[in-house]
């Protein structure tokens, strides 16, 4: 029988290895991204490599790295590949992540006001004024994010105006109310892009940076499912 102090090693050798291969599959910011977007829905390869300006080769060897960390599934449906996470844990450790690294990296914080400057706030509403104005009737909150992302799971009460639609879809918004967007979370610019439009339009908008991961980990309300059609 081996010593006591070699097994001892051994043991602890072999779980830190295993969380090594996380860590090594994060070390790439388009794994990072891949994450982050499947944590809104699940998306075939192809729709993967659009949205992260890459290859479908490329966006391939990114997911079986991944893959084979246990961070993501995959299934087949006729010729398409499509991902998903594996774990809802998966998505809360990626915001635990992404905490740290906002609140460790001070170039995060001015990549952002660098971005979202302009005279716009960075951060639009918090969640807090959000609720309020809603709770009073002051506000309408949208989400601005693809609709399979909205049916997967959205803030409650929101309604779903992918920003492709927005333009054609103003009458549906009240202009004696403000308007707040939100999107995929604080790295997202659909939100910040249907503020500008909105306040083009004479709306009174604002931008929730929260992403709905951020806002049920927060413990206000989520749910899934399509919209309901408006009654004739």
């Amino acid at each position: 029988m081996e010593p006591i102090d070699r097994r001892k090693r051994q043991f602890k050798d072999g779980c830190y290895g295993e969380l090594a291969k996380i860590g090594a599959a994060l070390a790439s910011p388009k794994r990072l991204e891949l994450l982050d977007l499947l944590s809104q829905s699940e998306r075939t390869v192809e729709a993967l490599a659009k949205e992260t300006a890459m290859g479908v080769a490329n966006a391939s060897q990114h997911l079986r790295i991944l893959e084979n960390s246990r961070l993501v599934d995959v299934r087949k449906e006729g010729r398409f590949a499509i991902y998903r996470l594996a774990d809802p844990l998966v998505a809360d450790f990626l915001r635990a992540y992404r905490l740290l690294g906002e609140d460790r990296l001070a170039e995060i914080q001015r990549l952002r006001e660098r971005f979202f400057g302009g005279g716009q706030d960075v951060y639009g509403v918090d969640r807090e004024s959000l609720l309020r104005r809603v709770q009073a009737g002051e506000a309408v909150v949208i989400d601005v994010r693809p609709s399979n992302e909205y049916d997967t799971a959205h803030i409650a009460g929101a309604m779903s105006i992918p920003l492709e639609q927005l333009e054609e879809r103003l009458g549906e918004l009240p202009r004696d109310k403000n308007i707040v967007a939100y999107c995929r979370g604080p790295y997202c610019v659909l939100a910040s892009e249907a503020v500008e439009l909105l306040g083009a339009r004479g709306f009174h908008a604002f931008r929730l940076e929260d992403s709905v991961h951020d806002w049920r980990a927060r413990g206000f309300p989520i749910e899934t499912g399509k919209q309901p059609s408006a009654s004739p």
